[in-house]
């Protein structure tokens, strides 16, 4: 999951968490990398959905194999070392090994030739050789390796005659990164060229094992094994996509789970819930007519559990997850395929359902097209695909349009230039709420500027401070600036750009200029609030996984002097235990008043300990800060008190659901809780007095209460139904024979609730007719016609009937042959209505 990337859903190549360095706006203590990283495939320029289960090579979720460089190396040595790792690790015969170029690009071309034969080497263009993760953001040409599997798999003697990619299996990419596309599709050169390549460990393995397709690798074919047991079904080429799609989708779904997605109707919840519908409708094929992801998930655990532990850890929780997904999607099954009943009797006259109909079936129960078009098949009508395909475009364009609220551009940095020119601010904040400075840049409306004039706003850039920016969830320092004879105040510091702090505020007096020497002085009381709420976000993540399981993810945190608040990936709402028990387990370690310790070490030697908590989407340099307190660690570079007995209390004072899988808890500490306290004991004490009772018996007295309403209630219903029963007596007393139709037409003292019950009922009764009821409202009024069967079978509808009153009364409205009502704006006009369709009935039945 990309936390720090909005223009993504899910990490769909290896080179993601480097975005940032290859666009220049950050550095690492490093310029190469190699990476293995888990990358999902389901949606935008990327998307091997559609594919996954009808080739050989497609998958959803992959291991990624980079190699990366960063202005360090690029196309002479990342075309030499791919082809020796190509050739003497993995392995591969030279002579069956082809490689792809850009058309363009000749260099590439030539330093080919240096390893293999001009004559396979082939030219391609963009939509082949020219790489870029998405609409926008690095890119470059690319150069393919691809490996002759022999003509078994194809007739093309070359990549050029093999358009489906079967025969010439593409395994590594090389990316030669060079440009940043803007939105507006224009490329600029990125600061340093550098490489990107990427080989995919499954294709890799289905080489190095000689077998006809990476289902064929062992983990991958040992999970079509457990399809098999679970199915009762022997795996064979005429039915192998079912296998592919579930071995291959609950590789997905487990590890998003893990990583702290849920399915759900939107954005990454969505994909998965889209991809698990998809293996429901595949396991259909093999006679899986109940949930049975779960029961696959044991042999993923016991396959890749030990590489990847988060699987293990999670393993509970994905299985609850997908079997209650699962038993939705099937129960949704069940209600489409009753709705599509009532739309194949609709269709059977015409031979055609419309394009509206299925895709209502889709887009509101869930029922796949491809169902849709099977049941349709068996039934000899037609389904309108082409105006489903226009409804389904005009869906797809809603969500590019919300999805654009959630994209990026990657302009050029303000301060980037800055950054390059000066040192980076050094923070002292840790240790000192007041430093000495110099001021080293000002910025006034959007532009620098040598000189900064009472009253004015703008942003101001020392060597160093003890201004905490604005980072990880925690809020930015307040405080002043004083320089000679000149104040400035500042509102929020943030740091915009890499080794860049700004102190963003207005000259409440004097003058500041570049250069001059100043002393900074951080507000001391909300910095300790802050530092308060801080700490015991840590001791709440602690907790939480303590209660809920080594699963819980922080998925956002705020931080400011007022109170904390933490979100995090969990699948289900709390229970009042859990909740008390998160509380106790916080003010149980404040009140033990334990000692917060802070150091750095090398971030190798952090990520060697598994009691180090660590974010993932979190970008680390060598050397890392941890904050011990002994029994919680984590990586953090925010401020802390120095024990924990200063937070004085904790106190939950909202838990609530933000997204499909991700909750908030919302606390506050110290003086803040004492007071939110107090104000929860103030509102106790007025419910108490508003029922004249203590507090201390506010509850059996509200019981009490609550019993004498329930029997009250009780009285007014068994009362009302003696009137209605009554009304329905004066109502059978009025009937009338209109020709060979009895008819009851009349205005009666009932809700509009009442109306449709006590319709029935007078049906009932009558065994056959028609009725006309109405009831007047404060400037409205409803009228109700119910017609008995026997008449609707005679061409007599309470729709129709309605059409043709409803005017009247300055309404309209509708329903089904044998009920219809209508909601009007004119009471005056219900006798009318209702005589219409008197007269209506009258002469329809002379």
């Amino acid at each position: 999951i990309p936390h720090d990337d909005p223009s993504l859903l899910f990490i769909n190549a290896g080179m993601n968490q480097f975005k940032d360095v290859f666009l220049g706006s950050s550095k690492r203590d490093y310029t190469r990398a190699t990476t293995t990283q888990k990358c999902v495939r389901v949606g935008g320029k990327h998307n091997d959905l559609d594919n996954v289960g009808h080739t050989s090579r497609h998958l959803t979720f992959f291991e990624m194999l980079g190699n990366f460089s960063f202005g360090d190396y690029f196309k002479a040595e990342a075309i030499g070392y791919a082809w020796e790792v190509a050739t003497q690790i993995f392995g591969f015969d030279p002579n069956r090994i082809w490689v792809s170029v850009f058309r363009d690009d000749d260099e590439a071309a030539v330093l080919w030739e240096k390893h293999i034969t001009p004559s396979r080497i082939v030219r391609f263009g963009e939509k082949e050789n020219f790489w870029s993760m998405g609409d926008t953001g690095p890119c470059g040409p690319c150069s393919e390796m691809l490996y002759d599997r022999g003509e078994a798999f194809g007739t093309g003697a070359n990549p050029v005659d093999d358009p489906t990619g079967e025969r010439f299996l593409e395994f590594w990419n090389l990316v030669f990164m060079q440009y940043n596309k803007s939105a507006s599709g224009q490329m600029t050169p990125l600061p340093k060229p550098s490489i990107d390549t990427g080989a995919g460990l499954e294709r890799v393995v289905s080489l190095q094992m000689g077998v006809d397709s990476v289902f064929q690798t062992d983990v991958l074919r040992s999970l079509i094994a457990e399809v098999e047991n679970v199915s009762h079904t022997a795996y064979a080429a005429s039915i192998a996509p079912a296998f592919h799609v579930i071995a291959d989708h609950i590789r997905t779904l487990s590890f998003a789970i893990a990583d702290g997605v849920q399915p759900g109707p939107t954005d990454r919840g969505y994909v998965l819930r889209k991809l698990l519908r998809r293996a429901v409708r595949y396991g259909r094929q093999l006679g899986l007519d109940r949930p049975f992801m779960a029961r696959v998930l044991p042999r993923l655990v016991s396959e890749m559990g030990a590489d990847f532990p988060e699987l293990k850890s999670a393993e509970a929780r994905i299985t609850e997850i997908l079997t209650t997904e699962e038993e939705a999607f099937f129960r949704t099954l069940q209600r489409g395929g009753n709705l599509l009943g009532q739309v194949l009797a609709g269709a059977r006259s015409s031979k055609k359902i419309s394009g509206d109909e299925a895709f209502k079936l889709k887009d509101t129960y869930g029922l796949p097209i491809e169902e849709i078009l099977l049941i349709a098949k068996d039934e000899g009508l037609f389904v309108d695909q082409g105006r489903f395909q226009e409804l389904e475009e005009k869906a797809k364009e809603v969500s590019r349009q919300a999805q654009k609220g959630v994209s990026q551009t990657f302009d050029p940095n303000f301060f980037a230039a800055f950054a390059k020119a000066h040192p980076a601010c050094r923070f002292v904040g840790y240790a000192h709420k007041a430093h000495s400075a110099r001021i080293i840049g000002l910025v006034q409306s959007g532009a620098f500027t040598n000189e900064l004039k009472e009253g004015t706003h703008g942003v101001m850039l020392l060597d160093q401070t003890p201004f905490y920016a604005e980072m990880g969830g925690q809020v930015g320092d307040q405080g002043v600036i004083h320089g000679e004879n000149a104040l400035f105040e500042v509102v929020q510091t943030t740091s915009p750009y890499p080794g860049v702090i700004a102190h963003e505020g207005i000259v409440k007096k004097g003058h500041f200029t570049t250069l001059a020497s100043v002393e900074a002085s951080v507000e001391g009381t909300r910095r300790l609030l802050i530092q308060n709420n801080h700490t015991a976000t840590h001791l709440l993540h602690w907790a939480l996984c303590k209660v809920l399981g080594p699963h819980i993810k922080q998925a956002g945190s705020l931080v400011d002097a007022g109170r904390l608040r933490f979100d995090f990936n969990h699948h289900k709402a709390f229970t009042k235990e859990e909740l008390c028990g998160i509380e106790d387990l916080v003010n149980d370690k404040i009140r033990t008043d334990q000692a917060v310790t802070t150091y750095e070490i090398p971030f190798a030697e952090a990520s060697q300990k598994g009691d180090i908590k660590q974010f993932f989407g979190e970008k680390y340099g060598n050397t890392v800060r941890v904050v011990d307190i002994d029994f919680s660690k984590e990586l953090c570079g925010g401020t802390h008190v120095d024990r924990v007995g200063k937070i004085g209390l904790f106190k939950i004072a909202k838990e609530s659901s933000i997204a499909s899988g991700v909750r908030r808890i919302e606390a506050l500490t110290g003086k803040a809780a004492e007071e939110w306290v107090r104000q929860q004991e103030a509102l106790l004490i007025h419910a108490a007095s508003l029922i004249k009772s203590p507090p201390a018996q506010l509850v059996e007295k509200l019981n009490a209460l609550l019993q004498e309403q329930k029997e009250l209630q009780a009285s007014v219903k068994a009362f009302r139904g003696k009137e209605l029963k009554a009304l329905v007596q004066e109502c059978l007393a009025t009937q009338e024979k209109l020709g060979t139709c009895t008819f009851i037409g009349r205005e009666v003292p009932l809700s509009g609730d009442e109306l449709a019950p006590f319709a029935d009922e007078l049906l009932a009764k009558m065994l056959s007719g028609v009725i006309a009821l109405g009831m007047q409202g404060v400037d409205k009024c409803q009228l109700l016609i119910a017609v008995s069967h026997d008449l609707v079978s005679k061409g007599i509808t309470a729709t129709a009937l309605i059409k043709e009153a409803a005017p009247l009364i300055q309404g309209g409205g509708g329903g089904k042959p044998h009920m219809a009502q209508a909601g009007g704006k004119k009471p005056s006009g219900l006798l009318e209505a209702i005589e219409h369709i008197r007269r209506q009935l009258h002469a329809a039945s002379s």
